[in-house]
């Protein structure tokens, strides 16, 4: 062991040979060892998942595993089991909406962008008008709770990111611009006010319970991520006038390893290395900056990330996607999508080799350990992608 968070990575580095066969998948033999992962993981779950009675949310509850199955009926069997299932998972989870929290990941909005996607691939439309319209009409407190963080687990922004995965399921014009338009609005006053008080050199800052984040759940990275994949034209020039100097003030933040700090002044230090805390999580914002942006600085940026997380991306704490090893290797998906260098395909390829052996590494076991951002449903979610490369990408947060 390399150390108390991960393993020592023992794989070979690349060596040159092609990865995807002809029509952009992924070759034998990784594709065999990944379809049989996929299934036997899937089986476990399947056979011991249970409805909980306290946790509906996509990251930790019960519409996490409906957002599995949306995924798995979207790559494997359109309009199969896969769909019933995500529908008889949600009924429950719409019955029990709370009204306390407005986030994809952790809110109501979560189970309800969902269920407006599932039941417009089984063409009930009065259904998803209803669903998009209690969706829209959160917007109001999403605007007006000055108590509302900005951020994506809890916040603004993890609002923002539903109403994005609904235009990039169900279209660009299923909902109301005037909604997104708010929201974007509300997030950069906020940013706004907060950067004045602190008298930041860069135009927009945040923090989540008094403390600045820089991470992809809590903090900057995942805020600024957000806000550049925003489609409404008339709302881009401003967004992306304002954020420009914000990821430029990121840039000054890393580590020498190529790491960057969980938040400012944190006194952890170089350690932290998950998406939601670390490298993993600002790898996709530099990658979108650098599309937009084309100033080769972000890319260079992240491809220091992808080197660190190669380094030391085999977490002890396990196989998820928010603070584990699953997560770490969208790293390279995202690269290799915007490269198209085989090496970085390639580690992520090995990191899939990893989570094949699920269980067989004496990693930690997450608190809800077949939920989908910290267990096992998480981690075939990735898989899937893994065997599709191209056309992957981080669930619940990358929209572009």
């Amino acid at each position: 062991m390399e150390s108390d968070r991960a393993f020592k990575n023992s794989f070979p580095d690349y060596s040159g040979e092609a990865l995807l066969d002809s029509n952009g998948k992924i070759k034998e033999p990784y594709q065999h060892k990944i379809v049989k992962a996929i299934e036997n993981l899937l089986n476990h779950l399947e056979a011991n998942f249970k409805l909980d009675q306290r946790d509906d949310s996509i990251y930790t509850g019960n519409a996490g595993q409906a957002f599995l199955s949306l995924h798995l009926d979207t790559k494997f069997a359109p309009a199969g089991r896969h769909l019933q299932r995500a529908r008889e998972i949600l009924r429950p989870c719409l019955q029990g909406l709370k009204g306390s929290r407005v986030s994809f990941l952790c809110g109501d909005a979560g189970p309800l962008a969902l269920a407006a996607v599932v039941y417009q691939r089984l063409g009930k439309h009065e259904r998803v008008r209803g669903y998009l319209e209690s969706l829209e009409e959160m917007c109001e407190r999403v605007c007006s709770d000055r108590s509302l963080p900005d951020e994506i687990l809890y916040g603004r922004c993890g609002y923002l990111s539903a109403l994005l995965f609904l235009q990039q399921n169900i279209g660009d014009d299923c909902i109301n611009k005037e909604v997104i338009a708010r929201v974007v609005e509300a997030v950069l006053k906020s940013g706004e006010a907060m950067a004045k008080r602190e008298k930041c050199s860069h135009p927009l800052m945040f923090e989540w319970h008094d403390k600045a984040y820089l991470g992809a759940a809590h903090g900057l990275a995942g805020i600024y991520f957000m806000l550049l994949q925003v489609k409404v034209p008339s709302l881009q020039d401003h967004i992306r006038r304002q954020v420009r100097p914000c990821i430029d003030f990121m840039l000054t933040l890393r580590f020498a390893s190529g790491n960057c700090p969980s938040s400012l002044g944190s006194a952890t230090g170089d350690k932290l290395l998950h998406w939601c805390h670390g490298a993993p999580g600002w790898v996709h914002m530099f990658v979108l900056a650098f599309k937009i942006y084309k100033d080769k600085r972000y890319l260079d940026a992240a491809r220091d990330c992808a080197e660190v997380v190669w380094k030391r991306g085999l977490l002890q704490k396990g196989y998820g996607i928010c603070h584990g090893t699953a997560g770490n290797a969208y790293t390279f998906l995202t690269l290799f999508k915007l490269t198209r260098e085989q090496r970085f395909l390639y580690y992520a390829l090995k990191f899939a080799e990893w989570c094949c052996d699920y269980g067989k590494h004496g990693c930690r076991t997450p608190d809800r350990p077949l939920s989908m951002f910290e267990g096992m449903a998480g981690t075939v979610y990735f898989l899937v992608d893994i065997l599709d490369p191209l056309n992957s990408a981080y669930p619940a947060f990358d929209f572009h």
